[in-house]
């Protein structure tokens, strides 16, 4: 696991500068303390941090082919490097290493840019071919490893983090403000876009290729929808069970000592168990627990461990802002709203105290169906029934009529609205309802017609004529997955250089589970269907049966309580208000009525929170620097 930084100048005879190569990589550290390494040629530099999980003694980067006309930094882990070794070996490659890269490398040379769609892992890297002078920057399918780039009429600058780009002296941060409106419904900025004016995230399976002062970005790979009716239920979850156990059983490949993180979960807690049936010694688990019960899922954890006698460790969490919020500004560069990256941090830290290198639970929800947001609630499934005009007259007009403090005005909003509309309110939090009530003029002028649902709603153009659960499925796996989930992940355990694993993400299985039919992934009220019929055989029945959690804070309380003088300042405080970003009247409002208890606001409370620090540190701070 690694950390990748670089640029290059489109002027043939502008060189880079060495020292700048080396600030990408510094200000990465982090991701890669165990070496570094970096290669300049004119206008061309590339450079890394190296985290040595596979081949300790070998495998440095940058990695240059035999003839030295290509060269490759690369962050993450193949997983079926040796079976591509092995076929390359049978074509008269000869390898110098036993290191992953490699593999990449001599693909790259056998078949071009092509190479991505033969790799098994989580991946990004990027390739300077001195042959014909291009840079080919690639991503893995599920987003598990970030990547960041810009690119203008002189040059092309990238890295795993944005950190890195800013480091070069041509670029200066600047804020990309109509990103603040999906921000503040999506909890982060969905991809492509950042926080940033002129910086982007390469998307999940993209590849981007510059050349001769051109570049182009593609996609590489997609989820296909196919449901197979062919198969019985004991097929299905025969099958899912071989797939999960290779899964799991091929991230346990590492030189290094490794672990698991456990929830109490029944995705981390099926990865355990499987991890269990695969090493000869008991598993490291790490769990993460509250003093307020109702967000503790210590005990579940315990479960788990005492049936698979794992060498359990614990940690409670408890509300120290001093310690973790300028840290989680740090962690993430832009602005990031989900809460659980804190016991995300915490859990890691602890994990990094034994092991480098922790599998995890991610990814069963958005490929098993387990979110409640999947299902609509009874009520909105009878008034479905109702033609739309009609709900939108019973239930749109009053809800236009009534001040937006009326205690069910979020409900009429909701039963006025269609299927995708409705699916869009609750992953932006209603935001994308009620955005001409939350922003300032001047910032919605500014978005032109863009509001948080924007892009969420290109992706669900995508699979139209689908079924409602397949395309939510499809629009979490595109966006909230990348841009929350794994974002969290990576950057919290590579913040402590930590490794971590996702079998569930494993592409074999997201394709697998593309062809199963919706039924056996939710059956009636029964989310995860078919990981719930999987853990019957291998989890404790408490377990199962038990209303899931998620990985949540106690963020309304400590806002009232701990937070209170903090984030009065940072949502309310005059340094805020006058960046002009919103609606002050619908900020008092929902100050007085999380502050009262007549609504729970904490997650937009939360959220602006972050925001303000985040202008404070990355945009203050660096104007400041500048003028100095």
């Amino acid at each position: 696991m690694c950390g990748i930084a670089g640029y290059l100048y489109v002027n043939r005879d502008q060189p880079v500068d060495r020292r700048v190569v080396e600030q990408m990589c510094s200000v990465i550290h982090h991701r890669g303390p165990d070496e570094w390494g970096m290669w300049c040629d004119g206008p061309v530099g590339i450079g890394m941090k190296r985290l040595r999980i596979i081949d300790l003694n070998g495998g440095q980067q940058p990695m240059a082919n035999d003839d030295k006309s290509i060269h490759i930094v690369f962050n993450g882990e193949i997983y079926n490097h040796l079976q591509l070794r092995a076929e390359l070996s049978q074509r008269g490659y000869r390898f110098r290493t036993s290191s992953d890269t490699e593999a990449i490398l001599r693909m790259y040379e056998e078949y071009g840019e092509a190479c991505v769609t033969r790799l098994r892992g989580m991946f990004a890297f990027a390739i300077w071919d001195g042959r014909n002078r291009s840079l080919f920057l690639a991503r893995d399918r599920m987003g598990k490893k970030p990547l960041h780039y810009l690119c203008d009429h002189t040059k092309l600058v990238f890295g795993s983090e944005i950190k890195s780009i800013l480091q070069h002296p041509e670029i200066h941060a600047e804020v990309n403000r109509p990103a603040i409106i999906p921000y503040l419904g999506c909890g982060y900025v969905p991809d492509p876009a950042t926080m940033f004016k002129g910086i982007n995230k390469l998307p999940p399976a993209h590849t981007l290729t510059w050349h001769e002062g051109k570049f182009t970005v593609n996609r590489y790979w997609n989820i296909e929808y196919r449901p197979d009716y062919s198969k019985t239920e004991q097929q299905w979850l025969a099958e899912t069970e071989a797939l999960l156990d290779e899964a799991v059983k091929i991230r346990m490949m590492s030189d290094v000592p490794l672990g698991a993180f456990l929830s109490g979960g029944i995705d981390s807690s099926l990865v355990v168990a499987l991890m269990a049936r695969n090493l000869g010694s008991p598993v490291k688990t790490f769990s993460i627990g509250f003093d307020e019960d109702r967000y503790n899922e210590l005990p579940y954890a315990r479960l788990v461990a005492q049936r698979y006698g794992t060498d359990h460790h614990e940690e409670i969490v408890r509300p120290d802002a001093e310690e973790i919020i300028p840290s989680l500004i740090l962690m993430f560069d832009e602005p990031f709203a989900d809460s659980s990256a804190i016991p995300t941090y915490y859990v890691s830290r602890l994990a990094r105290r034994y092991v480098t290198v922790a599998l995890s639970g991610d990814g069963g929800d958005e490929v098993f169906g387990g979110y409640d947001r999947y299902l609509d609630s009874t009520l909105s499934g009878r008034t479905d029934l109702l033609p739309l005009w009609l709900r939108q007259s019973v239930f749109g007009l009053p809800a236009r009529l009534l001040p937006s403090s009326f205690s069910g005005i979020n409900l009429l909003r909701y039963l006025a609205a269609e299927k995708d509309e409705r699916y869009l309110m609750k992953m932006t939090k209603g935001i994308s309802a009620i955005g001409t009530e939350v922003f300032s003029t001047d910032l919605i002028q500014e978005a032109g017609e863009n509001d948080a649902g924007t892009p969420l709603r290109a992706i669900l153009r995508q699979v139209d004529g689908h079924d409602a659960i397949t395309r939510r499925q499809y629009l979490d796996s595109l966006s909230y997955l990348p841009g929350d989930i794994m974002t969290k992940v990576d950057r919290a355990t590579m913040f402590v250089s930590l490794e971590a694993r996702a079998p569930l993400l494993d592409h074999l299985l997201v394709e697998f589970a593309a062809t199963m039919p919706v039924e056996y992934k939710i059956r009636g009220r029964v989310r995860k269907y078919i990981l719930k019929q999987l853990a019957e055989k291998l989890l404790p029945r408490e377990l199962i049966q038990r209303p899931k959690m998620g990985f949540a804070l106690p963020v309304s309380q400590w806002i009232n309580a701990q937070w209170a003088a903090m984030s009065q300042d940072l949502v309310l405080g005059e340094r805020a208000r006058q960046r002009g970003n919103f609606n002050q009247n619908y900020l008092n409002r929902i100050m007085t009525e999380h502050r009262c208890g007549r609504r729970d606001n904490s997650y937009i409370i939360w959220s602006l929170m972050m925001l303000e620090m985040w202008f404070r540190s990355h945009i203050d701070g660096h104007l400041s620097n500048v003028e100095g």
